[in-house]
């Protein structure tokens, strides 16, 4: 028998994040710190460029997220691949400012992964 009933919660939304981090108790000044901290999301992104998805996958490892990409893509066999971007939604907003830093192709990916989160923020 446990001592804790430690269980998973399913949040999927921001309101949903703020309202279990309010419901413990916590400081109402780290709600909006946390909440973004506590939604994960898989985005696919199609026809990808592969030295574009290595630069994608490195800048989100640097942050604590993941890019999964073709096995291949290093050897550069094909030119274009769906990637999966995974991590938080602090994650993927920190992954949109780095990738704005990029040359104009990889700022078109920021732009319409920031459209993405806008939509469920």
């Amino acid at each position: 028998m446990s001592d804790h009933n430690s269980k998973f919660i399913d949040i999927v939304s921001l309101e949903g994040a703020k309202i279990e981090i309010q419901k413990i108790g916590s400081d109402p000044k780290s709600i909006e710190i946390m909440a973004p901290k506590a939604i994960s999301k898989v985005i696919k992104v199609e026809n990808v460029l592969l030295q574009d998805a290595i630069i994608i996958k490195q800048d989100m490892l640097s942050i604590g997220g993941e890019v999964a990409i073709p096995k291949d893509a290093f050897e550069l066999k094909e030119k274009r691949a769906d990637i999966l971007v995974m991590g938080t939604i602090k994650q993927l907003h920190d992954l949109v400012e780095k990738l704005n830093r990029h040359y104009p192709r990889i700022k078109n990916i920021a732009r319409e992964l920031s459209v993405l989160l806008n939509d469920i923020c």
